[in-house]
Parts: C-alpha cells; structure tokens; sequence
C-alpha cells in the first residue's frame, strides 16, 4: 500500500471532524434563528421603519412619501397638545409608580406566612393583573358613572350630592390612577413575594433576638436587601405608566378638556383618526427617546443603591 493510499482516509477523517466541530459552533446559531427572525420581523423592522416615517409625510394611502426632515418632530415640539400630553404622562407616572410599588410591598409582607388565608389572597389580588384591561374599564366606567354609577348611588343613599368623577378635570386622572393600580397592584405583589422570599431568615431572627422593633426591621433589613425587586418593578413599572392606553381610552377619551390625554392617546389619535403617520412616528420615537432617558437616569441614579447579595 503506498504513502498516498494510506494518507486518504486520514484526510477524509480530518475533514469530517472540522464538518463535525462547525457543525457544533453552528447549531446554537440555528437554533435561535427562528426566534430571532421572529424578533427582528417584529421589533426592529418596526423601529427603523418608524424611525424612516418619521422623517417623511404620509397619510397611510399615498403612494408617495416625500422627505420633509425635521419639520414632525417641529410640529410636536411647537404643539400644546404634545406639552400637555406629556404633563399627563409625567403626573400620572409620578404619583401611580410610589403609591403601586409602597402598596405592593407593605401588602407582600402581608402575605409571607404560608397560610390558606395568605394563598387565597394572593390569588385574589392577582387576579385583576391578568383580567382584561377592557373589562376592568368598562366595569369602572360603570363603577364611577355620574347617572347610574355604584358610587353616587352609595353617596345618595347617605344624603350626599353626585361626584362628576370622570367630568371633573381634577378627579378624573385621579380615578384611572386608582384604577391602574388596582390592576397593576397583584404583579408587583407577587414579585415582592419572591424577594422577600429570598431574604435569609437568620437576618430576622439575629433582629428578633436584638429586641429590634418591627419598623426599624422593616427599614434596615427589609427595605435594603429587596431593593434589587424595587428596582426591577420600578423600571417596569415606568414603562408601563408611560405606554398606558386602553383605561384612558375607555373611560375618558383623554378628557375632560386634555386632563387625562396620555402620549399613547395622542398618538393612536393623530396616527390611526388622523392618519397622518408621519406624525405619529415622530412622536413615537420621542416617547422612545424619553423612555430610553428615564431608563440611564434611573440606572445611574438608583443603580448604585442596589445591591444583590444580602
């Protein structure tokens, strides 16, 4: 058998195995490729092809979209209704956020004894989370009506006059504050319960022994060691109150006269009613821009009290 004979399986062996060790590298790639096609089908295809209207003007059935530049994102920033928008948002997530995630926390401390009570109303107050936000405003537009509502009949029986709770512009951003927190309130809950959870219990029983009073246990062992919790919902949580729709949408429309107009109001109403997507695109980057704000600003700001391990 000569030298080159006996060099061909050698060779054919080499070969397979380079085929076998890319084949290897290759395969978490294509395993993941439909996810993140999927992903890229679906998230960022939409974000540059906003990114791109937002720059041009369409009305959703021309063929033609010609470049006008900066002059949406002009418009947005010359228009009181952007500003008062914005307000909205602002207030509404500024007063919603601390009132959920307090709330949250006081109530999951509530809840850590596993008792049948204590599972019951973990479920009970979990339940609104996963409900239909169509139905949790159409019942409360029931709720709050000012003609036939459950609260003006309960005022009336005890002699009082009617609330105008969604007419009066001083009450009604209040009412879908109360309202989406009594929807959010069962998530924040059940993810506090999974930080209190991992908080070691020598901690608390070395407090007990030290005669350490429940508030101050609270405050010094408690509070600290879930705050990497707090800050996950406090990120989410933003988010959420920044991208609120459907309560408004339902209940109030954005008034009484712009009092509950969120900037997700505004856009569907400008992008969708007014078919003007240009517009609507800018002013779907800017709440992108500032969620991408908030979001540095909390990292840097809250990021440093955070701390993973007790």
């Amino acid at each position: 058998m000569t030298a080159a004979s006996e060099a061909r399986p050698a060779r054919r062996a080499s070969r397979v195995v380079r085929k076998s060790r890319a084949l290897r590298r290759l395969t978490p790639y294509l395993l993941a490729l439909p996810l993140l096609s999927f992903i890229a089908m679906f998230t960022y295809v939409p974000i540059v092809t906003s990114v791109n209207l937002s720059f041009r003007e369409w009305d959703f059935l021309s063929p033609t979209k010609p470049w006008v530049g900066l002059d949406n994102y002009r418009l947005l920033l010359d228009s009181r209704e952007f500003w008062n928008a914005l307000k909205v948002t602002a207030i509404f997530a500024v007063i919603s956020v601390p009132i959920r995630l307090s709330l949250a926390l006081l109530i999951a401390t509530r809840l850590m004894r596993e008792t049948f009570v204590s599972r019951l109303m973990r479920g009970a107050l979990f339940l609104p989370s996963v409900t239909s936000t169509v139905a949790i405003a159409v019942v409360f537009s029931w709720v709050f009506s000012t003609d036939y509502g459950v609260l003006n009949a309960l005022l009336g029986a005890l002699g009082l006059s009617k609330v105008y709770w969604m007419q009066d512009p001083r009450l009604a951003l209040g009412v879908l504050i109360l309202v989406n927190t009594w929807k959010q309130l069962g998530y924040d809950i059940i993810i506090y319960l999974a930080g209190l959870q991992a908080i070691p219990t020598e901690l608390y029983d070395a407090a007990a022994v030290d005669g350490g009073r429940r508030f101050h246990v609270f405050r010094r062992i408690t509070v600290p060691l879930v705050m990497p919790t707090t800050y996950f919902l406090l990120v989410i949580s933003v988010i959420e109150a920044f991208q609120v729709f459907t309560i408004v949408d339902v209940m109030t429309r954005g008034g009484p006269a712009g009092a509950t107009d969120m900037l997700v109001n505004m856009l569907y109403r400008v992008g969708f009613t007014l078919f003007d997507i240009g517009l609507g695109s800018a002013l779907a980057v800017l709440l992108f821009i500032i969620l991408i704000a908030l979001a540095v600003f909390k990292s840097r700001v809250l990021g440093r009290k955070v701390h993973y391990e007790a």
